[in-house]
């Protein structure tokens, strides 16, 4: 009996302990969330930017920026796992008050959906066996890249023929390591990713030098967390936390902790993709 109670006592004492820490969370910001006490993420897979974990628990690049953002408004993580193309409409729907997943800030979206200053670039990035670096470096070779990203128009000008489209990344990969093309162009963030996963073995991934031809290659496109319109409170804090990520290097922290390099989060003045 005496253990019983003793187990008792202290487990009151511990939910006590517990809620005390609750209590003692000063939010900086006085926020409207779509669930009070909460802040609900529509979260794909898609790293390394957002891996659903559980039902309140999230990692990746924007996953861990979310949780600093929690964190300081004394919110717990509801996360939402979606696909990929439903994120932004969980959002739009009132369903998710943000969603994660290297979303840019395009002039389009910011139709729909307001999007937070930027995060870090998507930079533009070469892979190949040889480390090539430039555009002018592949002229006359076999490229490929994925259809629909935003340097396919430009490099058709540059490149001609010599520039294969694929439909994904994964196409893309398997014929640069089997050397039906000498180069592949995708986002770094992927790249790196697909060779902590075990891909691209023995390519050398580097970002592209600035060339003038190519938009991607001198202004890279920003990522934002795209939020409701209309909750300008949210917003405001939300872009108070990333700025305070910026200026204290916390955001550069957790890029590299997952692979990518520092130099992302130099993301210049915020502009959006035309």
């Amino acid at each position: 009996m005496k253990n019983i109670v003793s187990t008792g006592l202290a487990a009151i004492s511990l939910l006590a302990a517990t809620q005390a820490v609750a209590q003692d969370c000063t939010p900086q910001h006085q926020v409207t969330t779509v669930d009070e006490g909460f802040l609900t993420i529509a979260a794909p897979t898609f790293p390394p930017f957002s891996t659903p974990l559980s039902e309140d628990d999230v990692t990746g690049i924007d996953g861990e920026i979310v949780k600093e953002i929690a964190a300081r408004e004394c919110l717990k993580i509801k996360v939402e796992q979606v696909e990929y193309a439903t994120a932004i409409p969980y959002v739009v729907s009132g369903r998710a008050d943000l969603a994660i997943g290297n979303f840019y800030r395009t002039a389009e979206r910011g139709k729909v959906v307001d999007m937070s200053l930027p995060l870090y670039i998507d930079q533009m990035g070469l892979f190949s066996r040889d480390g090539v670096a430039t555009v002018s470096g592949l002229e006359g070779r076999p490229v490929g890249t994925v259809q629909g990203y935003l340097w396919v128009n430009e490099l058709k000008k540059i490149l001609g023929d010599d520039l294969r489209l694929y439909n994904n990344y994964v196409a893309l990969y398997q014929d640069l390591e089997s050397n039906r093309i000498e180069v592949a162009i995708d986002g770094m963030a992927i790249g790196t990713a697909a060779q902590q996963g075990g891909a691209l073995t023995d390519i050398k991934l580097v970002v592209t030098e600035s060339d003038e031809r190519v938009a991607a290659s001198v202004a890279p496109p920003q990522a934002g967390l795209p939020m409701a319109k209309g909750n300008d409170d949210l917003l405001g804090a939300i872009n108070e936390i990333v700025t305070d990520l910026h200026d204290s290097g916390r955001l550069t922290e957790i890029m590299v902790e997952f692979g990518m390099p520092g130099t992302a989060t130099d993301v210049g003045e915020p502009r959006l993709v035309q």
